[in-house]
């Protein structure tokens, strides 16, 4: 085996799989997008609540309801592709059973989209006709869309729009503000900044969040997000890790499984000396770039 580099042996022999003093990010832009949100709550017939399908609970904003109060919500499930989808519809549909209506979509060939204008113009058919009944004109759909960071938003709106309209980034905090878009002729969506919540109590929800890149890299101990993904793959697909790295087991200390994902993924360093920080970056890229395969990381209790 290898020799080790002291300073970063020590720093995974510390790491139990979740980061030290654990994750919280609530800049200001997030606030600030809350109260914007609530000031024009009223002009919104319409909210697209948007939530990743690899991690359908983690991704749900906890404090929606007192956000978007009783509007009428669709719940859009971006990333479907991606996802284990025999685990991501259990979970939908407990969201069906409390009366969500759902709709997964498939951001990269488009499938779902017209099924997600469908049902926003059938609900908008009742909501002019409330509006004629009392002496007012019909109007297109005003929709907002808000979820967390890098939940696929921005790709949704292209989508529906048919061409490059919002701004597209993998970096979460890319939209700084609220904007209007018009879909069209019976669709106006009020975009908005990803936003989360001031407290993350579930904090195996945040160590998911960071690892699919809802939270600011910068803020993390990439180390620690590493380590989590690795358990909680073993945990949940053990079989994809023996394919990716051709290991079979973790141990409570997994600096041997960091020198074997060294030596297999070449992340050595002058002397043949496995490069931690490397690995730890080629874990969190293998999950987020699909290389595991189709994965759900969340599970219903």
């Amino acid at each position: 085996m290898p020799k080790k580099k002291k300073k970063n042996s020590e720093n995974l022999d510390n790491i139990k799989g979740f980061q030290k003093n654990g994750i919280t990010w609530f800049p200001g832009h997030m606030a600030k997008t809350k109260r914007e949100i609530s000031e024009k709550l009223n002009l919104i017939d319409i909210v697209y609540e948007v939530i990743d399908a690899r991690m359908p609970l983690s991704s749900k904003i906890v404090d929606i309801d007192d956000l978007i109060k009783d509007k009428i919500r669709i719940l859009v499930v971006t990333k479907y592709d991606l996802c284990d989808k025999s685990e991501t519809d259990k979970i939908l549909k407990t969201y069906e059973g409390t009366g969500y209506k759902v709709v997964p979509v498939d951001l990269m060939s488009g499938k779902g989209v017209t099924e997600l204008v469908n049902m926003t113009k059938e609900i908008m058919k009742d909501i002019n006709q409330a509006r004629v009944n009392k002496g007012m004109k019909e109007r297109a759909a005003r929709v907002l869309i808000v979820g967390v960071p890098n939940v696929g938003k921005s790709t949704l709106i292209n989508r529906l729009v048919g061409k490059k309209s919002a701004g597209v980034g993998n970096t979460p905090g890319f939209t700084k503000s609220l904007s209007w878009i018009r879909i069209n002729k019976d669709i106006e969506l009020l975009d908005s900044p990803g936003i989360l919540w001031p407290k993350m109590e579930n904090q195996e929800g945040a160590h998911i969040l960071a690892a699919l890149s809802s939270i600011k890299e910068e803020i993390l101990n990439i180390d620690a997000i590493a380590c989590f993904v690795l358990r909680k793959v073993y945990e949940l697909y053990p079989e994809k890790l023996e394919e990716r790295y051709g290991i079979t087991e973790l141990d409570e200390d997994l600096i041997e499984v960091y020198d074997a994902i060294a030596a297999k993924r070449g992340a050595l360093s002058r002397g043949g000396v496995a490069d931690y920080e490397k690995v730890s970056n080629i874990i969190i890229r293998d999950l987020k770039n699909g290389y595991f395969g189709n994965i759900t990381m969340d599970r219903i209790k």
